[in-house]
């Protein structure tokens, strides 16, 4: 008899959002649906990580990083996250911002803590958090606002309740967390002793002069509660390369570093060298990458008006909210399929981030993503008005 495979997975699956690539994929549809970010890597960045190569610089660094890279990290958090770190005890540097949230779970939590996930969330929160045994609580966000209340915290605590996330800018939703929501957090954090995750890995894409604000800066209460997870993937379109990096007290951060190390030694060595050199581009590299962001949102923005899919028109990140209850289809997934067949455009089905028990199902919705080259965009834009038109 052959064992059966681990409980910890059951009623687990690959997400919609990789199946939705592979649906794309065999359609030859425009990939609209994953946040591949096919943009180009700023030469800096893949010259020093070419020059590491070359420089034989890819022996195994700390598990916590390289030390260099890990000193502009701390520089970079007091510039622009106000955010106290040291270096040497309070920095990891993971392979990836999801093994950054990994080494969180198996290092602060235990099997049947509750953890606290505002929804829409991004799935792989709930996914890694139902393997490391870590039970997600959901805290169901009100469209088309998302507005995180103390009220909607509050009831969503049980006795078992020991951490909360957030993510902000919000995937799926590109919603970002205003300081007085956080401030909220604050508060009931240190009323119910919750550690507090955050994922800001698109803390660098914001639009309309909005100021990003990390959690972990709004008091000293809030920091010493606070693991701050930040990436490197969508800033420097190097979502492969799989870097990303934790912030956290050091008597939290030793945990983080002591998972890392059993799960994946370090951060791939030569690409740390690589983004080494992304922390000294100076602002207009930001500056001009969110300039382009803002041209492809509204040019998304405007096409889904037109067809008659009313967006959510997103605060940061790159990702659209639709509403595609006027397609008629019975789910989110077939009202994908259906953009997938007909107008060769794939997005991802909005069930994809939400659990249904909270209030909200994500039925009605799909989300787009459109850190793409412009050449793609613009086709995808141009197929779905043709698409469109041919519907009215």
């Amino acid at each position: 008899m052959v064992r059966p495979m681990s409980q910890r997975l059951q009623g687990l699956a690959q997400s919609e959002i990789r199946a939705m690539t592979r649906a794309a994929d065999a359609a030859g549809a425009i990939n609209l649906g994953q946040g591949i970010c096919d943009l180009p890597t700023p030469a800096p960045v893949a010259d020093a990580a070419v020059q590491a190569i070359r420089d034989r610089k890819s022996t195994y660094t700390y598990c916590e990083g390289d030390a260099g890279l890990r000193r502009k990290i701390a520089a970079k958090l007091a510039r622009v996250n106000g955010i106290d770190a040291d270096p040497e005890t309070d920095i990891v540097v993971t392979a990836g911002s999801a093994a950054a949230f990994t080494c969180v779970l198996h290092g602060l939590f235990d099997p049947g803590d509750e953890l606290l996930i505002p929804e829409p969330y991004y799935g792989y929160h709930v996914g890694a958090a139902r393997v490391a045994g870590v039970v997600p609580a959901y805290v169901g966000l009100r469209a088309p606002g998302f507005e995180l209340t103390a009220e909607l915290l509050r009831a969503a605590i049980t006795p078992k309740t020991r951490g909360l996330v957030l993510c902000t800018p919000s995937n799926p939703s590109g919603r970002m967390l205003t300081r007085g929501e956080l401030e909220v957090a604050a508060r009931v954090a240190e009323e119910f002793d919750l550690t507090v995750i955050t994922d800001e890995i698109y803390e660098s894409i914001t639009y309309d002069g909005r100021e990003h604000v990390s959690p972990a800066s709004i008091s000293a209460a809030m920091a010493r509660r606070t693991v701050t997870i930040l990436g490197l993937s969508k800033t420097f379109s190097i979502t492969g390369w799989r870097l990303g990096y934790v912030v956290a007290p050091a008597a939290m951060a030793e945990k983080l570093k002591l998972v890392h190390d059993l799960f994946y030694i370090c951060a791939p060595t030569p690409l740390q060298h690589g983004v080494a050199a992304g922390f000294d581009l100076d602002d207009s590299f930001f500056e001009g990458m969110r300039a382009d962001y803002a041209a492809k949102r509204a040019l998304l923005v405007d096409t889904l008006r037109e067809i008659g899919l009313p967006p959510i028109v997103p605060e940061g990140a790159y990702y659209i909210l639709a509403d595609v209850s006027s397609m008629g289809e019975p789910t989110a997934k077939a009202a994908a399929m259906r953009l997938v067949e007909e107008a060769g455009v794939a997005a991802v089905p909005g069930t994809a981030f939400f659990s249904g028990t909270a209030g909200e199902t994500g039925e009605g919705l799909v989300r787009f993503c459109y850190a793409k080259e412009q050449g793609a965009l613009e086709e995808a834009c141009r197929r779905l008005r043709t698409w469109g038109a041919a519907r009215a």
